[in-house]
Formats: C-alpha cells, sequence, structure tokens
C-alpha cells in the first residue's frame, strides 16, 4: 500500500516551528524558558512544563545550605523511608477534618497519651485527665499554653473582684523569641531573669522573686538554645510553691521542653522536671526536633482540662460533625502527626535510649576533643545533663579574629555552625554552638573536627586586614540586611535579644 504525501509549504513550516518551539522542547535546557527570567514577581501569561518548572526551582534550590550540614538546627533532617512513604502518602488529608479522617484524629489521640505518659502525667483519676493537642511547633504549643495561664489568671483575678490588664510572664533572659512573641502577641508584661557571665540559665531565686499577684506563670527552660542546659524545675516548684501558700495565690509553672522533652526522659529519667512537680501544669515539646520528625509537629500538653480553660475550646460541626479545636491554625497536614506516631512506636524506649545515648557520646566526644586543643572553652554540660549539643567559644584573647570569623570560614567548607552572642546583659561573651542531630556520626564529627583545626591554622595565617575586609564582604549577610530594611523601611526590631537562635 502506497501513502500519499503532501509538500508543506515554507510558510506553514514557519509557523510550525515557531509555535512548536513555544510549546516544547525535547530537553530542559535546549527550552526558551531556560534563556528567559524565571517568574518572580507576577503570574506568568503562559503554562510551563511540568518538568521545566521542576528543574528550575530544582536548579535554584541547590543554592541553599545542605540540611544533613546544618549544625546550627535541632529539626530533624532524617527519617527512615517508611515514615517517608507514610508521611507522602497522606499528603493530601486535611487533620481539622475529623469526620473524613477519624484514624489521622486517633493517631494524636495515640500520640498524646503516650507523650503524656512519657512526661508523668497522673493517671489514677478518670476526672482529672491529661489533654493535649498537636500544633505546627513548640511556637503554637507554647502561645497556646500562655494563652491557657493568661485566661486562668483573668477569670480568678475576675472573681476575686481585682484588676485584670496588668499580667506578666517571669521567664530567662535565654528564652527562644518565641516566647517574647507570645508575650507582645497576648499582651502581657514579660519579666526576665537577666544572665551573669558563667550562669547561663534561669535562678529559680530570682525567677521566684520577681513572681507577684499579677503572675500568670514561670516559664522553665528543659534545654537552653544557648547552651543547651536544663534550668532548676524543682528548686522553682519548691520556691514558687512555698510564695503561692504565703500569699494565697496559684501562680503555675509551664515548661518549655522543646528540645530536651525527648531527651531527659531516656537519658536521665531521673531528673524531676516534669509533671511530677506539683506546679508544672503545661508543657510543649517539639516532635520537630528530639522527636525525630521532619519539621511540622509540636505538641502542647496540660496536667488535667482544669488547666485548659473550656471558653478558649471552640465547637464547631461544619465539616460533617461535632468536635473541638483549641489551635491558632485551622486546616493543617495529618502528614506530620501520622510520621510521629510511627517514630513513637517505631522506636519505643529501647530505641530512643539508644538514639539519644549515642548523641550525648558523641557531644561529649566532641566536647573533649575541641578541649584537648586548647583553643577552645566549652560552656554546654556533658553527661547527660543538658541537651547533646556542644557550646564553645575561643578561649585565647589576644587572636585577631573572632567566633563569627570561624563560623564564616566553615561555611566555605560546607559547614553551617552558628556564632551569636549570649542573652542580655551578657552580650560581650561569643560563642558558637553544634547541635548533635541523629544523622551526626562519629565519623561525621571527626570530619568536622578536621575542618574546624584548618580553619583556625589558616585565620592564624592571615593578617588582621585581610580578616576584615572578609568580614565587611559577606555577601549572605549584607544582602539579608538590606533586603530586610529595604522591605521594612527600616524598622526597628524592639526584641531584647541581639541574635535569634534556632
Amino acid at each position: 500500500m502506497v501513502f500519499l504525501s503532501n509538500a508543506v509549504s515554507d510558510s506553514r513550516l514557519q509557523d510550525k516551528h515557531e509555535s512548536g518551539q513555544a510549546l516544547f522542547s525535547t530537553c530542559v535546557y535546549g527550552s526558551r524558558w531556560t534563556k528567559e527570567p524565571i517568574p518572580k514577581f507576577s503570574l506568568p501569561e503562559d503554562e510551563m512544563p511540568a518538568n521545566i518548572a521542576y528543574k528550575l526551582i530544582k536548579d535554584d534550590l541547590q543554592l541553599d545550605g545542605n540540611p544533613v550540614l546544618n549544625l546550627a538546627s535541632f529539626v530533624t533532617t532524617y527519617m527512615e523511608e517508611e515514615a517517608e512513604k507514610l508521611m507522602s502518602e497522606n499528603l493530601s488529608k486535611n487533620f481539622i477534618d475529623y469526620e473524613e479522617y477519624p484514624v489521622s484524629v486517633e493517631l494524636q489521640n495515640r500520640c498524646v497519651n503516650i507523650i503524656a505518659r512519657l512526661f508523668n502525667a497522673p493517671m489514677d483519676n478518670p476526672e482529672s485527665e491529661a489533654m493535649g493537642v498537636s500544633t505546627i511547633g513548640s511556637s503554637e504549643a507554647i502561645i497556646l499554653a500562655v494563652l491557657a495561664m493568661k485566661r486562668r489568671w483573668k477569670n480568678r483575678r475576675a472573681a476575686e473582684g481585682k484588676p485584670t490588664d496588668k499580667p506578666n510572664l517571669v521567664m530567662a533572659a535565654s528564652v527562644q523569641v518565641c516566647w517574647e512573641k507570645a508575650t507582645r502577641y497576648l499582651e502581657i508584661e514579660e519579666k526576665f531573669v537577666y544572665l551573669t557571665e558563667g550562669t547561663y540559665i534561669l535562678d529559680p531565686v530570682k525567677a521566684v522573686e520577681l513572681v507577684d499577684e499579677n503572675t500568670i506563670g514561670v516559664c522553665v527552660i528543659l534545654g537552653s538554645t544557648y547552651t543547651g542546659h536544663y534550668e532548676d524545675a524543682k528548686t522553682v516548684n519548691e520556691l514558687l510553691k512555698a510564695k503561692n501558700e504565703e500569699n494565697g495565690w496559684d501562680v503555675p509553672i509551664h515548661v518549655d521542653a522543646a528540645s530536651g522533652g525527648f531527651v531527659a526522659p531516656f537519658v536521665n529519667p531521673d531528673l524531676v522536671w516534669d509533671f511530677r512537680l506539683d506546679l508544672v501544669r503545661s508543657i510543649n515539646v517539639s516532635g520537630h526536633k528530639y522527636g525525630l520528625c521532619y519539621a511540622g509537629i509540636g505538641w502542647a500538653i496540660w496536667k488535667s482540662k482544669e488547666y485548659l480553660p473550656e471558653e478558649l475550646i471552640f465547637n464547631v460541626n461544619y465539616l460533617g460533625s461535632d468536635q473541638a479545636s483549641f489551635t491558632l491554625n485551622f486546616s493543617k497536614g495529618a502528614a506530620n502527626v501520622i510520621a510521629q506516631y510511627y517514630v513513637l512506636i517505631r522506636l519505643g524506649r529501647a530505641g530512643f535510649t539508644a538514639i539519644m545515648k549515642n548523641l550525648m557520646e558523641i557531644a561529649d566526644y566532641l566536647a573533649c576533643k575541641l578541649e584537648e586543643t586548647n583553643v577552645f572553652e566549652i560552656l554546654s554540660d556533658r553527661n547527660g545533663n543538658g541537651l547533646p549539643l556542644v557550646a564553645f567559644k575561643l578561649k585565647l584573647k589576644d587572636v585577631h579574629y573572632d567566633e563569627f570569623d570561624v563560623a564564616q570560614r566553615l561555611r566555605e567548607r560546607g559547614w553551617i555552625v552558628p556564632a551569636y552572642t549570649m542573652a542580655p546583659y551578657t552580650q560581650h561573651v561569643k560563642l558558637m554552638r553544634v547541635v548533635v542531630r541523629e544523622d551526626f556520626s562519629r565519623e561525621r564529627c571527626d570530619i568536622l573536627l578536621h575542618d574546624l583545626m584548618a580553619t583556625i591554622e589558616l585565620l592564624n595565617k592571615l593578617d588582621k586586614d585581610t580578616i576584615f575586609k572578609k568580614r565587611t564582604a559577606t555577601a549572605s549577610w549584607n544582602l539579608l540586611r538590606s533586603v530586610t530594611r529595604a522591605t521594612f523601611g527600616g524598622v526597628k526590631n524592639e526584641s531584647h535579644k541581639t541574635n535569634g537562635v534556632c
């Protein structure tokens, strides 16, 4: 059989070529989109092939830092394939839709039960059972806990016929910035216990001295983001309990266990910081830190429903069933809750204990090696008495570089090790911090040590002027600062902190 063919005119060939070139290309880098600016500020008029959009964005993201080498962050950077598979399979589920996804809600209930028992919530009275909720992270959990403390204080004051316009919250000046957000957003006075050199955590005596009739609560941190130390919840409880009894008050304690809540129970189980203490009424913890989940999951737990005012809980039925809601966000993905439950039942107490003890041993190893160099002084604790991290500063005083120069040079080798100044009243103290996460092995630790000492050797060879020029030419910080100023018109940050520590 013979097919008849026609000869296509030149004009038709040109039209075909132009339209085909605009819509199709056999390879990403042969398409017109690679030579045109990628849309940044307005919605493009035409579609873009999926593979090209994916590759262009992926190429941009190559300029991000490597999460594995980001030793600044507590946030988990490794999960097992099975956990990732569960998350990907459930990305489309909206957790708030209880009627449609009842099993996802049930998994939250199981997580709350497991975590409440881990924190030694009383389990002997069915009328006073612990309450809890999943959140996007500890920031949301803290705001919810502060909101509950403020409302309980306000209700009690109103019932006594006393003013309710000047609530305050007592905390160390070394709190994470989310505490300042909570007090500012909820219009609560901040009462800071300022630090002194050599003592970088809350002083229990000074904290309780600041408590008055308008205090809605005292914050105790289980794992300072600056140095990893655990604050003394037990002593605060004893002193505050005596002051409450003396004055007829009921000032509670909230424990910010964002980082330490999934560490201390397995490494230092005899440490009393949780619901075993009378005045500890609420605790927050980050599942995406040492709860070993990817970013996007936190938990707020209350000792009993007595400490969670009912008027803060909203009941809705427009998703198909009656349900209670106490969150700042309404819609959120179910995948992170599911991932948390996977981690809890996958590891169990034995698995968590093995991981956390390994991290502690690696942190102690790193601290010892840094100390042996006689270049660094260790500021963090060891032997399971704090978080698995190493906070350190330069020991030598006569060098022409500082911790920020060391961090900057380490960045050139791929490592992200933060340099920052200590909390208010101790800002003259500069330090660095290495957070030891699950995927930070002994081998990787040795590589970091090698690169760190190579950095020190290089800085020792450079003269003061060269180091100064490098400081002023730090592109990433200058760009961030200029963009921020341009965007916000030079608005001054009123936070008392000089540096953010995550």
